[in-house]
């Protein structure tokens, strides 16, 4: 069931006189704070970073590069190798060419680590 259906049917309680104002109030907060936690965690426990707040962090890395630091920078804020991600943008670039675009890109609008 959806996040909508499940209000619409607190609300529903609630006009009928089943939950109280208060009641009504504290289901909806739970509701919304377990639709957030990650599937097998506890309600309210670990909420998800914001996206935006992440890309914010991504800055090119310094220390481990091999040309513009876009693949150590983007490893260090996701925790996945920075090989890894090299080999990711080598196959996007063989297979469809984009690799080389994106690169491109984030090599240009990325920050270096200290700016």
């Amino acid at each position: 069931m959806s996040l909508a259906d499940e209000l619409e049917r607190l609300a529903a309680l609630q006009e009928r006189g089943v939950l109280s104002a208060e009641e009504f109030q504290q289901a909806k907060a739970r509701l919304i704070a377990s639709s957030h936690a990650p599937q097998g965690a506890a309600p309210g426990a670990g909420v998800p970073e914001h996206v935006g707040a992440a890309v914010q962090r991504l800055r090119r890395s310094t220390e481990d590069r091999w040309l513009g630091g876009i693949c150590g920078g983007i490893a260090r804020l996701t925790g996945i190798e920075s090989w890894v991600w090299r080999l990711a943008f080598t196959l996007l670039f063989l297979f469809w060419g984009a690799g080389l675009l994106i690169y491109v890109l984030l090599w240009i609008f990325v920050p270096e680590d200290g700016q």
